[in-house]
C-alpha cells in the first residue's frame, strides 16, 4: 500500500463506509455509455482510495488491447452514496487510470467531460445541466424482457391508468436516499413511458447522476418483476424516449446566459453558445443519439426534434429557450439527446460546441416561431432550416467532418467511438427486418 495521505473527505467517507456497508461497488463507464462495476469488500476500501483497484481493461469496449490490459480504478470520494435498493452496498464512481503512466486514462469518458469543463473554466465559466430522461417499463416473461407495456396510461395520467405510480415512487425514494433532488415525475405520452426529472447540477455531477439514475431505475423495475429500458424507440408508431437537457453557464456566481434587457432574456454569451450548438448539431447527433435505434425516434410527427433551429416555445425546433422564473434559471434546452447516450461524452461535446460559439462569437440566427413540422421543403429552405442526420451512418459522417467535436472527444475516444459505430451501422444495414419480410416475401 502506498504512503499517500488520504484527503479529509476520503477519511470521512471511509469511516462512514465502514459503519454502513459490507461491500463497495466501484462504478465506471465504457465508451458506449454502459455502466460497469467492480465490487470489493469494505476491508479493501482504504487500499482503493490510496492505490486504486486494478481490472482488465481489455474486456471493456473501446478501452485497450489485450497486451495493454491492466487498468486502475480510483474512486471519487465526492460520489459516495449507499445503494438503498441493495442492502449494505456502498457506491462510488471512479476515474480510470493508466497504471504505466499513473495518469487518468485518455479513454475514460469521465476524463473527456472533465477536460471540457476545464476548458470552460479557463473562460471563467462553470457549466450546469438539468436532464429530463424518459424510459419505458415493460412486462417480463420468466425474467426476459418483452415489449408488452406495463400500463395503458398517457401523458400525465394517474392511477388506475398509470399502473407504475408505485414503481416511480420507489425509484424516487431510492434516489432521495442517495442524495438526488427529484423535482418531478409523471407518465409520459406513450403507454408504458415515464419521466423522472432531477435538479440541475454542475456538469460532472449531472453526468454521474444520469449514469446512477439509469442503473437505479433498471434495478428497481427488476425488483418489481418488470423491465425498464432507456432504448430510444422500443415500439414503432408511438413516441420514443428522449433526454431533453437544459444548459447554462455561470460566471462569478452569476448566470452568464441572462440579460434582462433582451427580448428573450438571453445575453450575447447565451446567443453565441446557442449558435455553437446549431453550428455543430449534425456532429453532436452522433454522440447524443448513438444507436441505430435512435433514428427511429428522430422522425417528424412524434414530438422529437429533427430541424436545426431554435425557438422560445416551439417544440418542433432542436433548441428551445424556456421561460425563466428568475435570472438564475435562464437556460437553453437542447431536445435531441436520447437516454441511450453516454452522458459524459454527450455533455462534453455539447459544452464544446457551445464554447466554440462563444470563442468564435458565432452569430445566432433568428428564432423560428412557427411549427416547423408544418413547413414544406421550400419553406424550410427559405428559413435556412437544415435537418439532423437521418441515420447513424450520416451522423458519423458528420462527426468525421467536424474537427471541433472530434477534438472534444480526444483521439482515443474519437477513434474507438467511430470504429464501433461504423461496425454497428454496417451490421444493421445488412440485416433483414420483419417489416421487409411482411411486405415483400409474399409479394415478390
Amino acid at each position: 500500500m502506498s504512503n499517500r495521505k488520504l484527503t479529509d473527505l476520503e477519511e470521512d467517507v471511509l469511516e462512514e463506509i465502514e459503519s454502513k456497508a459490507s461491500m463497495i461497488r466501484l462504478q465506471f463507464t465504457d465508451i458506449l455509455g454502459v455502466a460497469k462495476s467492480v465490487t470489493i469488500p469494505v476491508s479493501q476500501a482504504e487500499k482503493a482510495f490510496r492505490d486504486g483497484v486494478y481490472f482488465d481493461g481489455s474486456s471493456i469496449n473501446g478501452f485497450v488491447r489485450i497486451q495493454e490490459s491492466d487498468m486502475r480504478l480510483k474512486p471519487d470520494a465526492e460520489t459516495y452514496e449507499v445503494l438503498s435498493w441493495e442492502e449494505d452496498v456502498a457506491h462510488l464512481i471512479c476515474d480510470v487510470h493508466d497504471p504505466s503512466e499513473g495518469e487518468v486514462f485518455d479513454g475514460d469518458p469521465r476524463k473527456v467531460l472533465k477536460d471540457q469543463l476545464d476548458r470552460a473554466e479557463e473562460h471563467g465559466y462553470e457549466m450546469y445541466a438539468g436532464p429530463e430522461p424518459e424510459f419505458f417499463v415493460f412486462e417480463s416473461d420468466d425474467g426476459k424482457p418483452t415489449t408488452k407495456t406495463h400500463d395503458a396510461g398517457g401523458y400525465f395520467d394517474f392511477a388506475p391508468k398509470d399502473e407504475a405510480t408505485g414503481l416511480r415512487r420507489d425509484v424516487i425514494q431510492h434516489l432521495d436516499n442517495m442524495g438526488f433532488n427529484v423535482e418531478a415525475s409523471h407518465h409520459e405520452v406513450a403507454e408504458g413511458q415515464h419521466e423522472i426529472d432531477f435538479e440541475y447540477a454542475d456538469g460532472l455531477k449531472t453526468a454521474d447522476n444520469i449514469s446512477t439514475f439509469r442503473s437505479t431505475v433498471r434495478a428497481v423495475a427488476h425488483n418489481h418483476g418488470l423491465h425498464a429500458t432507456f432504448m430510444p424507440k422500443p415500439i414503432a408508431h408511438i413516441n420514443g424516449s428522449g433526454m431533453h437537457t437544459h444548459l447554462s453557464l455561470f460566471e462569478d456566481g452569476e448566470n452568464a446566459f441572462h440579460d434582462g434587457s433582451d427580448e428573450y432574456n438571453l445575453s450575447e454569451t447565451g446567443y453565441h453558445f446557442l449558435a455553437g450548438l446549431l453550428e455543430h448539431a449534425p456532429a453532436l447527433t452522433a454522440v447524443c443519439n448513438p444507436t441505430v435505434n435512435s433514428y427511429k425516434r428522430l422522425v417528424p410527427g412524434y414530438e422529437a426534434p429533427v430541424y436545426v433551429a431554435w425557438s422560445e416555445v416551439n417544440r418542433s425546433a432542436l433548441i428551445r429557450k424556456p421561460a425563466a422564473r428568475n435570472p438564475e434559471s435562464t437556460r437553453v434546452e437542447i431536445r435531441s439527446p436520447d437516454p441511450s447516450c453516454n452522458p459524459y461524452l454527450a455533455l462534453a461535446v455539447i459544452l464544446r460546441a457551445g464554447l466554440d460559439g462563444i470563442e468564435k462569437e458565432l452569430e445566432c440566427p433568428d428564432p423560428v416561431l412557427e411549427n416547423i413540422y408544418e413547413f414544406d421543403e421550400e419553406t424550410r429552405e427559405e428559413h435556412g432550416i437544415e435537418t439532423l442526420p437521418s441515420n447513424l451512418g450520416e451522423a458519423v459522417d458528420a462527426l468525421e467532418q467536424d474537427d471541433v467535436i472530434a477534438d472534444a472527444l480526444g483521439d482515443h475516444v474519437y477513434e474507438n467511438f467511430v470504429q464501433a459505430k461504423r461496425e454497428e451501422y454496417k451490421e444493421y444495414i445488412a440485416e433483414v427486418s420483419d417489416w421487409e419480410l411482411d411486405n415483400y416475401l409474399d409479394k415478390y
